[in-house]
């Protein structure tokens, strides 16, 4: 029986503009270190590799050398008021539940795979009304490690039921395409979120400009990816 085909997406920067929530997150735990707070254009891009990598890199951004227990102390506190304010501003990008719909319609079921922890994720697609759409939604916590170790990838998969011969990877930065192509999985990023490198010099299978993009871009990849 050919199983379902499915499409694994990552969240910050793919799914959801969470730029707003996360930096001002960001410049909480800064002021509170006597830091100045850092632009929204500037720290775009330092998400993508979960809390405690962007707070490392806020600091690093102010010239300030913080000690691990240091770091892991302003990471509770990040999470604490992320929690608290996870969906003021962060909003699913412009097409996304359009793409969703033609999608599902085609007979594809959705998950995601994300660094982000899978309760903050949860909650951020709970308070946006995105949850019922995903078959599976895991976290660096889901399985004890991060994009772009394959395993994360391949676990999703199966905790929603696919495989890895019927899955298209949707992602934004290295993590995404790294994870995917060490999971033999092909992989379309979008050209509108978080990264610090171009995302073209990645080399994904496709790039997209707009969710509406999504769906022809799936498909043939798809049929790439089932072709002899």
């Amino acid at each position: 029986m050919t199983s379902v085909r499915t499409v694994v997406f990552d969240l910050d920067g793919t799914l959801v503009d969470t730029a707003p929530d996360l930096i001002k997150a960001l410049n909480f735990v800064l002021d509170r270190e006597g830091l100045p707070p850092i632009p929204l254009h500037s720290a775009r891009n330092m998400i993508g590799a979960g809390a405690r990598r962007m707070i490392e890199r806020g600091l690093e951004a102010e010239g300030r050398v913080a000690t691990p227990a240091d770091i892991s102390r302003l990471t509770s506190d990040f999470i604490d008021y992320y929690a608290a304010h996870i969906a003021d501003g962060s909003r699913p990008f412009e097409g996304l539940e359009d793409a969703l719909d033609d999608l599902a319609a085609r007979g594809y079921q959705f998950a995601v795979c994300t660094n982000k922890l899978e309760w903050l994720s949860k909650r951020l697609l709970d308070q946006l009304g995105l949850t019922p759409r995903f078959a599976a939604i895991c976290g660096a916590d889901t399985f004890g490690v991060s994009k772009p170790d394959p395993v994360i990838l391949q676990q999703t998969v199966a905790r929603a039921g696919g495989r890895l011969a019927s899955t298209v990877m949707v992602g934004d930065a290295g993590p995404d395409v790294g994870v995917a192509r060490r999971a033999g999985v092909p992989v379309v990023c979008v050209e509108f979120g978080y990264t610090d490198v171009p995302v073209a010099d990645l080399k994904p299978d496709l790039l997209i400009g707009h969710m509406r993009d999504l769906p022809a871009a799936v498909e043939s990849l798809m049929a790439r990816h089932k072709s002899p």
